[in-house]
């Protein structure tokens, strides 16, 4: 027995935020200290690294269960079931709902409770409960659905991951430019009847030296309230560290699965950063000695930035409903997820549509 993806679904928040947002922002250093660089300079430079053109943010009056709650109904809606047959809802997020103008963090009862009481469910015995473990969170919460689901405890999961990053970003700091919103959910259903669904999988947390390389931190603009904490990150290390190892992770999860590297269809990955990205796809063909096929990455971050733990399903949303010209996904496909971020946490997972 495996688990089987019988519905997935997606919500991109609507307000628009080009790189032009930010040409008024004061960016300054770690130490408080006006950038040298020109804005029009440093988001030139973020495009050049990152790829990211534009990003989209919630609205004023939404907060991330909200985001969460509309992928959630329309992962629900494309599956066909009635929710009432959810064992699980497991909702991957890492702030909770912070409001519009605040800072503070709403985790109180869980997102996954706010909504399994928004979809109406009545069964006390579907399970909601949240994930927090960095952007590969809802990857995580996949795992855990199929582990439910294999075990025989669990027959259908609600996996979601949602964020609104914009509310939890220090703006003196160029780092922010990268954050975006959204949210995506699929539903998983044990699968008796042919070979599709979760293949294989594979997690990870580096802490003894990496702990810190994502982390809470005090604003740049050292006027600010120094008890205030925004998302700091230290880009170089996590680069580095990125390529070190996500690449290994993702062999070893594959070669698991006891499929050929020339079976594979597609890879998606985390959007973080479209250059880092492209070279841990890069040294993972190399791992196998063959060339990177081509087509083989979907990339979304050139319209919706980086909104961690929903970007994979996001992505995966968009490309089964046929939104990317470029990219479909076929039954019979083989699928790698991999996902890294704060912890420093790495996981992967193969499927087979």
């Amino acid at each position: 027995m495996t688990s089987k993806i019988i519905g997935v679904g997606n919500y991109i928040p609507s307000e628009t935020i080009t790189n032009l947002f930010f040409d008024q922002h004061i960016f300054l250093n770690e130490k408080g200290i006006l950038l040298k660089e020109d804005n029009a300079s440093i988001t030139s430079k973020l495009q050049k690294i990152t790829g990211i053109e534009e990003r989209r943010y919630a609205a004023a009056d939404q907060v991330t269960s909200d985001l969460g709650l509309i992928a959630a109904q329309a992962a629900i809606e494309n599956s066909g079931i009635d929710p009432e047959t959810l064992d699980y809802i497991i909702f991957a997020h890492n702030f909770g709902d912070v409001r519009s103008g605040t800072v503070q963090s709403d985790m109180v009862p869980s997102l996954a409770s706010r909504v399994k009481h928004a979809l109406k469910i009545k069964n006390n015995f579907c399970v909601a409960y949240d994930v927090v473990f960095g952007c590969p969170g809802w990857i995580e919460g996949v795992i855990q659905a199929n582990a439910f689901i294999k075990s025989g405890i669990a027959k259908r999961c609600l996996v979601i991951g949602a964020e609104t990053l914009s509310r939890v970003v220090d703006i003196h700091d160029r780092d922010s430019m990268i954050y975006a919103d959204g949210a995506g959910a699929v539903v998983l259903e044990a699968n008796n009847e042919d070979d599709s669904g979760l293949k294989s999988h594979l997690s990870a947390s580096y802490t003894l030296n990496e702990k810190d390389y994502l982390y809470f931190g005090k604003s740049y603009n050292n006027e600010n309230c120094q008890n205030t904490r925004y998302i700091k990150m230290d880009g170089r290390k996590i680069y580095e560290f990125a390529l070190s190892n996500v690449p290994v992770a993702m062999k070893k999860c594959f070669d698991t699965s006891g499929y050929s590297i020339h079976e594979l269809s597609k890879i998606i990955i985390h959007q973080a950063n479209e250059k880092m990205d492209e070279a841990i796809i890069d040294r993972f063909f190399q791992l196998y000695d063959v060339a990177v096929p081509e087509n083989i990455m979907p990339m979304v971050i050139q319209k919706l930035g980086n909104s961690s733990v929903a970007t994979i399903p996001t992505l995966l949303t968009m490309i089964l409903k046929g939104e990317l010209k470029q990219h479909d996904i076929k039954k019979g496909d083989i699928v790698l997820f991999a996902s890294v971020g704060a912890g420093m946490n790495i996981n992967a997972i193969l499927y087979k549509f």
